[in-house]
């Protein structure tokens, strides 16, 4: 008696998995089927792996093996490639990319491979079956939409988001039509230079003999003129403008007129330059996230400073000038356009500036200490968007380009015809900016004063004498130097002194005289001091007591104590003795000091 039965697949049918259960309860175990699993579609798993992320990465393997090919047994998750943090994947590319030119390699006959094989296998669209649609469409689908809404990584460089309540639809505001056509900052007068070439009948496409003097084109970038980036930039002048051409406005204009013209519409050209050079700054070197783990906060924010307000208040100030340009091409209304935006130059320029002397101190800490810093920053220099421009060449534009702007509307005012509108608004928008390079030059000078103060203090030291703060307001270090203290020691009645040395320092601040004496530290240990009003140097006829010919009289009024103190100083030349005696008694008050009484009296008795 067969107490047990077993239900037979189809032949044709695959073999179904099996669980033992009873049928009642006098009947042994027996086996029932039980339903297949539906049997999942290889054509979804690219794309259903690829909308998750695997929780761990497969042992033994390295991330550019995972994902790169697919292998017999392998899952779909094992064959996605793991999400790295945005500064690893960042790092990874500076790493793999270099000067050269990517070189492309064919496909295998065995599939793609690589991160390239790898997009073109995930992105592949799966074979559509009757009767079944495909969920969120194909990746294919969703990867031509995305590259027609971003846009490219040059691009990305010089458009800005909107404010907070923006429509997604105008993420981005209108960018400038000159941006991309100029060549980087750093090489515009190059590039201009090399234009003006091409054009030997206009003698105003020149380069300022200024730029040199002024630090904006230093003889190493003229050396290295053969060196720049080959890529050809169109320099559009104002001659070259369709507007200009149609309407054949150049016939009705002078020469001089058309220099006029052309040195108004390089304020344009110059500035979407700048532009340019900032933006790269920024997006390139400040947004680099391996760079800013590199540094701390502090350090981020002394390396880069206001830099991103100064780009922003470029990119409105060229904004304007082209609005302007568009509805008069003749730039009549430049000089109230550039008078506008003065308030926000003076805003973020000064602080900038003022800020670059800590920035080039920071600089070269990093470049002499931090080696994962340097080696971070010569990957990101190497890359094409810099054109072989250094990131301190990045950092001093600010203060090249203010001063740059006051050449510029200097030459646009004597190009200009004398009593008109345009001279006077030039002339308010040259004195505007005059103001604030003025202002930019007294706040480094007042900064650079500051910090030889504070190395001083560092360095002094007052062991028998009363302690005073050196650091103050309105005051600074006028000059410092080595000296020799001629000592007279009486021998007796009839005989002629003796004369001995010891070295002795002078700094000599704004209102205060420090009489030092440097120790085998490299230190000072103050002597005596005493205000400026209280000191006067004077001449000495040293010959009849056999002193040297550089010694002068030093006499102290009023010092540390309250009392009075000459002092017979030696200078190494007499043009040094000249320079300090005339430097005392500029800042000393042009009250008489006593003299050595004993010196006199032996002067007038030899």
């Amino acid at each position: 008696m067969d107490f047990f039965c077993r239900k037979r697949a189809r032949s044709d049918s695959p073999p179904r998995a099996t669980a033992p259960v009873k049928r009642h309860g006098s009947c042994p175990v027996t086996q029932r089927p039980q339903p297949a699993r539906p049997e999942s579609r290889p054509e979804l798993c690219p794309f259903l792996a690829g909308l998750f992320r695997p929780r761990s990465a497969k042992a033994g393997l390295p991330a550019a093996r995972r994902g790169s090919s697919r292998e017999p047994g392998s899952t779909a998750a094992e064959r996605v490639p793991l999400l790295a943090d945005s500064s690893k994947a960042e790092l990874a590319a500076l790493e793999s990319m270099g000067p050269e030119e990517p070189v492309e390699e064919p496909l295998s006959a065995a599939g793609p491979t690589g991160a390239a094989g790898l997009l073109e296998m995930e992105t592949k669209q799966p074979t559509p079956v009757p009767g079944r649609k495909v969920l969120h469409g194909s990746l294919q689908d969703l990867s031509k939409a995305t590259a027609t809404q971003m846009p490219s990584p040059e691009r990305r460089l010089f458009r800005r988001p909107l404010g907070k309540g923006a429509k997604d639809t105008d993420k981005w505001k209108r960018e400038s039509k000159y941006v991309q056509t100029q060549p980087l900052y750093q090489d515009y007068w190059l590039k201009r230079l090399k234009a003006a070439e091409r054009k030997p009948k206009e003698p105003s496409f020149r380069v300022d003999a200024s730029l040199s003097i002024a630090g904006l084109l230093s003889s190493s970038l003229l050396g290295a003129a053969s060196q720049i980036s080959s890529r050809d930039y169109s320099f559009c002048f104002w001659q070259e403008i369709p507007e200009v051409k149609s309407r054949r406005l150049l016939e009705s204009l002078s020469p001089r007129q058309h220099r006029l013209q052309e040195a108004m519409f390089e304020m344009i050209t110059s500035e979407a330059s700048y532009l340019r050079s900032l933006s790269v700054a920024t997006s390139h070197f400040k947004g680099s996230l391996v760079l800013r783990e590199t540094l701390t906060r502090a350090e981020v924010h002394r390396l880069f400073s206001n830099l991103q307000q100064v780009k922003d208040v470029s990119e409105r100030f060229l904004l304007e000038l082209e609005e302007h340009m568009d509805k008069d091409v003749f730039l009549a209304g430049l000089g109230a356009v550039v008078l506008k935006h003065c308030p926000a130059f003076h805003r973020v320029y000064i602080p900038y500036v003022t800020n670059q002397m800590y920035q080039e101190q920071l600089m070269q800490q990093l470049m002499r200490e931090n080696w994962r810093f340097r080696q971070v920053l010569r990957k990101l220099e190497e890359q094409p968007v810099c054109q072989r421009q250094p990131l301190k060449s990045f950092l001093v534009l600010p203060f090249q380009r203010i001063t740059r702007l006051k050449i510029l509307l200097e030459n646009i005012l004597k190009l200009a015809p004398a009593g008109s509108e345009l001279a006077s608004s030039i002339s308010a928008a040259l004195t505007a900016v005059g103001e604030i390079v003025w202002a930019c030059n007294e706040n480094v000078r007042h900064m650079k004063q500051t910090e030889e103060l504070v190395l001083l203090e560092k360095q002094v030291e007052f062991v028998k004498t009363k302690s005073i703060p050196l650091i103050s307001r309105g005051r600074w270090l006028v000059r410092a130097g080595e000296f020799s203290q001629v000592l007279i020691q009486e021998v007796g009645v009839g005989y002629r002194p003796r004369l001995s040395t010891k070295p002795i320092h002078l700094h000599l601040l704004s209102d205060l005289l420090l009489l030092s004496r440097r120790r085998d530290d490299g230190r000072f240990s103050v002597k005596d001091y005493a205000q400026t009003c209280h000191v006067r140097a004077e001449l000495l006829r040293a010959k009849p007591l056999g002193l040297p010919d550089t010694a002068f009289l030093l006499c102290l009024s009023r010092n540390h104590r309250g009392a009075s103190a000459e002092f017979i100083i030696k200078a190494a030349s007499e043009a040094q003795r000249q320079e300090w005696i005339s430097l005392i008694t500029s800042q000393a008050s042009p009250r008489p000091a006593p003299v050595i009484k004993a010196l006199r009296e032996a002067c007038a008795g030899l």
